[in-house]
């Protein structure tokens, strides 16, 4: 019951400023005035004032979105953790597939295509290759700019 006063009270109000607005001819600015002042009787007229009051002053709802926020919580928890622990996923750890061996060996290539991560050592037929100059490319185009 107070709610729904307060409500008329601020509608009185807006649409009592809408018509000083409107006096002062500034009509486009009355009429927006007036459009907010009517919100708050409005939604006493539809119920939704009465219906969020009921809520809001409602211990058992409380709980309940006290509830659903833990649920959420330790939802995202859960999603989180198993992100960062890939071992523990319960999926099953990504194996080779059938028929290809770790050594195997693409057409016309030198070294194994699937093997270990670390360095690999030249074939006693091939030369040690020399360090690349990384660098090389970046002086022609200072060069070029002439820096």
């Amino acid at each position: 019951m107070l709610a729904e006063t307060i409500c008329s009270a601020v509608s009185a109000a807006g649409l009592g400023i809408a018509v000083v607005t409107a006096y002062r001819r500034r009509f486009l600015a009355a009429a927006r005035i007036t459009a907010y002042s009517l919100v708050p009787i409005g939604l006493v007229l539809t119920g939704v004032v009465e219906w969020l009051t009921g809520i809001v002053f409602n211990p058992t709802v409380w709980i309940g979105f006290a509830l659903l926020g833990l649920a959420w919580l330790i939802l995202f928890t859960t999603r989180a953790v198993e992100r960062r622990s890939p071992g523990s996923s319960g999926k099953p750890a990504k194996k080779a597939k059938a028929g290809v061996s770790p050594e195997a060996v693409a057409p016309a290539a030198s070294q194994p295509s699937l093997g270990t991560a670390g360095p690999t050592t030249p074939r006693r037929d091939q030369p040690p290759a020399a360090p690349a100059d990384d660098f090389s490319d970046i002086e022609a185009i200072l060069k070029k700019h002439g820096i």
